[in-house]
């Protein structure tokens, strides 16, 4: 990010991220954004590693990422496009969103080690501080990953 807080500038790196989602070690899975469109898309990166806490019990002797992690991925990816697209237009309030449902969840090739994600989030809707986006998570191309999600902010107590 610039000083200029309408101006977005890519790559958003993982200091970045951080300031913009509440996810820590081991569950922040994104590294990077490396396209962004204010409020229509996003694309970020997700490198995988043999590292990756989860690959200790999934499964030992041939890692595989789990498929509730890759939603996770692409569920992050649409929180930065939409913190992304807030502070685009000068908005520097991080109001926290919640994933409340996802759809037509699809895998279609496994993720493992060495694989780099390319996270593709688009806004369908925005109504009434809900979000649905379209998501799909790609490898080399091909499309390993894809779900509708839809989040919603948090209502203040």
């Amino acid at each position: 990010m610039s000083d200029d807080a309408s101006t977005v500038t890519l790559p958003v790196p993982v200091e970045e991220i951080r300031r913009l989602l509440p996810h820590r070690y081991p569950f922040l899975l994104v590294d990077r954004v490396i396209e962004f469109v204010p409020d229509q898309r996003a694309v970020a990166i997700k490198n995988v590693t043999i590292n990756e806490p989860f690959f200790t019990g999934h499964f030992p002797t041939q890692p595989v990422m789990p498929g509730v992690l890759l939603i996770e991925a692409m569920a992050q990816a649409a929180g930065l496009l939409t913190q992304l697209s807030n502070r685009s237009k000068g908005n520097l309030q991080n109001p926290l969103f919640y994933l409340v449902k996802v759809d037509n969840a699809r895998f279609s090739a496994p993720v493992v080690p060495g694989d780099q994600l390319r996270l593709e989030v688009s806004i369908k809707r925005v109504m009434r501080g809900m979000g649905l986006f379209a998501a799909r998570a790609v490898v080399d191309g091909k499309e390993v990953a894809s779900c509708e999600l839809m989040c919603a902010a948090r209502s203040e107590k």
